[in-house]
């Protein structure tokens, strides 16, 4: 195929079926995308601070694939798509660093089980995204890549940890992009840059190669666009890994058709949606004014609205478990330094510190993150004895109690789904922090089950907002029915003012 200009074909705001219609239609090739995409990174990600790496290799492998449509057509559901890739997932060809000085020269020897199914779907990994440090926290702050700003507003957080990815892929710098979450990560960042996040059923997606917060919470999900990009990536993300016996729950509960084919127009229509009213307004009065719950809270009521005029039934104030006891299930501050020394321990490539206590030692930690764990008790937890900590141990029994009661909730009412904003309040100003108690995360994260976010909207000053949907156990179908629905009858996504078309 003959090489293509590079403005040939417009990517802004550009998706999957997009660019494969216009690849078939030679318009297009892989090479001359990663040519586009690559300028944009180089124009616009000064003002971002979104990208650590970009990838080296992008144009060769792009190459490459487009000798293979020539000869053989595609080569999977994602042939010559760029990708963005949050930068605790491994790469064997690129360091990954968690954002930490310490980790830049780590490069593992094998990719993640996630990033090895992309490359085999035909994508290319166009570059890696700056993250909150060790993914330790909800905003996008690192030693490595500083931080990073909100794609709608500069002076704004984009939330976090996946805060690069998200940012990168609302100004349009990659088509598609991976985050992880161990409580809001690939769902709040979505929320504050007008994109679809989804956090997978527990099991669904393989955590191996990823550079861990907490065993317990940790997943990996899509960040999109669109929803129909998150369920093409979703066809691709998940499946079993032996290495990672959790997902060995995937086997029969992945649909034989995929995601792409649970995309109707009408999965509202009849659809029965709970609303979790205390997880509406300000949760912590020291967080914010009181004004900026009420301007998110405007827009979830109003998208509540546009899903009632898509045919659903709300039912109003569904309670869920006390929030006390929900918190009283975290277990990072337990999982933490255990996981994250696992994983230095199992890198092949030698670096100069074997632990997290050891890097934190180093000085080199972003203040934001070196005060937070300064703070916890986190680096003195005895992780030989974890197995016989009481209250370590009352926390996972507690867990299975929240995913029992939710469980039951959307059985006994009948519910598809229970619905709250993934922030109670808009993008804060930097360099404030991002309150985590604004961000209802929880009950996702401590009950494993899976949820999307989807855009409801913008604030009275132009501010993102998000809307979540949270389902039972592998009922990502159901979900990408009902969210795809209201995408379609509201169409919310607007890209980004400042990161047009480069001149």
């Amino acid at each position: 195929m003959p090489k293509t200009d590079t403005k040939s074909f417009d990517v802004i705001e550009a998706t999957i079926d997009e660019i494969h219609a216009a690849i078939e239609a030679k318009e297009v090739t892989a090479e001359s995308l990663i040519d586009n995409y690559l300028a944009r990174i180089d124009e616009y990600d000064g003002d971002l601070h979104s990208i650590l790496t970009v990838n080296p290799n992008a144009r060769q492998r792009a190459k490459q694939l487009d000798s293979q449509f020539d000869t053989d057509g595609f080569v999977g559901p994602l042939h010559g798509v760029p990708i963005i890739v949050k930068d605790n997932q491994d790469t064997h060809d690129m360091p990954t660093t968690a954002g930490s000085q310490a980790l830049a020269e780590s490069v593992p020897s094998q990719d993640a089980f996630i990033v090895e199914r992309l490359r085999n779907a035909g994508g290319i990994l166009l570059a890696k995204a700056n993250l909150q440090e060790f993914s330790y926290g909800v905003d996008t702050i690192s030693s490595l890549g500083g931080e990073t700003r909100n794609a709608y507003a500069l002076d704004r957080r984009p939330s976090g940890s996946s805060g690069g990815t998200a940012a990168a892929i609302a100004a349009n710098l990659g088509v598609v992009g991976t985050g992880s979450d161990t409580c809001s990560s690939v769902r709040s960042p979505p929320a504050f840059n007008n994109l679809v996040g989804f956090r997978p059923t527990r099991g669904l997606v393989s955590r191996t190669g990823i550079i861990p917060l907490s065993e317990t919470q940790d997943t990996a999900g899509p960040i999109t666009r669109t929803v129909t990009d998150a369920a093409r990536m979703l066809d691709v993300l998940s499946g079993y890994d032996p290495a990672d016996p959790i997902t060995a729950r995937s086997v029969a509960n992945i649909p034989d058709d995929g995601y792409v084919s649970h995309l109707d127009e009408h999965g509202l229509d009849g659809a029965r949606i709970g609303v979790v009213q205390e997880f509406f307004g300000l949760q912590n009065e020291e967080s914010a004014p009181e004004s900026a719950a009420t301007k998110v809270t405007s827009v979830i009521e109003t998208a509540i609205d546009e899903m009632e005029a898509a045919g659903a039934t709300i039912i109003d104030s569904v309670e869920i478990i006390d929030q006390e006891f929900l918190a009283s299930a975290r277990v990072i501050p337990y999982e933490f330094k255990r996981d994250f020394d696992h994983y230095l321990a199992e890198l092949e490539n030698e670096l100069p510190y074997c632990t997290l206590t050891e890097i934190i030692e180093t000085g080199q930690v972003a203040e934001a993150i070196a005060s937070r764990i300064a703070t916890s008790d986190l680096l003195d937890v005895d992780v030989e004895t974890l197995d016989e900590n009481r209250e370590y141990l009352q926390r996972l029994e507690r867990r299975k109690q929240i995913k029992t009661d939710t469980v039951q909730r959307l059985v006994d009412q009948n519910l598809d789904a229970l619905l709250y904003p993934p922030s109670t309040i808009p993008p804060v100003k930097r360099p404030n922090n991002q309150p985590f108690d604004e961000l209802p995360c929880e009950l996702a994260a401590h009950t494993g089950l899976p949820s999307i976010v989807v855009q409801a909207g913008f604030t009275d000053d132009g501010l993102p907002v998000g809307v979540e949907l949270l389902g039972r156990a592998f009922a990502e179908p159901r979900l990408f029915e009902l969210a795809y629905s209201y995408e379609q009858a509201t169409k919310h996504r607007q890209p980004p003012d400042d990161f047009g078309e480069i001149a």
